[in-house]
């Protein structure tokens, strides 16, 4: 088997598309580039805003009010867990087990138990179960006693 001839000379360029884009690219890094020759871009995919007191034609990405994102302390806690485990904590550990917001953090959930039962937490551990739903388990003073918080919510 012969090898194949090539009809292109090496060394010299391809005159057709490739060398005019180079040409036209090399122009445009040296000089500039002139108003009419780039594309027109294409602004389908940004969201703007539906405000109406917004100027016309505003590309300004919505920002979220960090007031909205708070959450209240009815928000944060949903239930009191009354299942053995949790009327075990509250006899034997002097804590409570609450149902609360996925969103929540530590501190939340000890201001929310705060305001809601009057009473200051001394710690508050927090896991999010296999079901998706995060418990929070709040540690009493050693002069609060749960059984009497419990009591006072309904719980027992």
């Amino acid at each position: 088997m012969a090898p194949k001839k090539d009809t292109a000379k090496k060394g010299k360029k391809d005159e057709g598309s490739k060398g005019a884009a180079a040409s036209k690219t090399a122009a445009a890094v040296k000089g500039g580039v002139e108003e009419g020759d780039e594309e027109d871009q294409d602004f389908d995919d940004v969201q703007t805003s539906e405000d109406p007191e917004a100027a016309p034609g505003s590309q300004v990405p919505e920002k979220i009010d960090p007031k909205e994102a708070k959450l209240d302390q009815f928000e944060i806690i949903k239930f009191p867990l009354t299942t053995e485990l949790g009327m075990k904590k509250i006899e034997e550990d002097n804590t409570m087990v609450f149902v609360v917001d996925r969103r929540a953090n530590k501190p939340g959930i000890k201001r929310a138990v705060k305001q809601m039962y009057k009473v200051k937490a001394v710690k508050v551990n927090t896991l999010i179960a296999p079901n998706g739903q995060k418990k929070a388990y709040v540690r009493l003073p050693p002069e609060k006693d749960a059984l009497g918080v419990a009591s006072a919510m309904g719980i027992l």
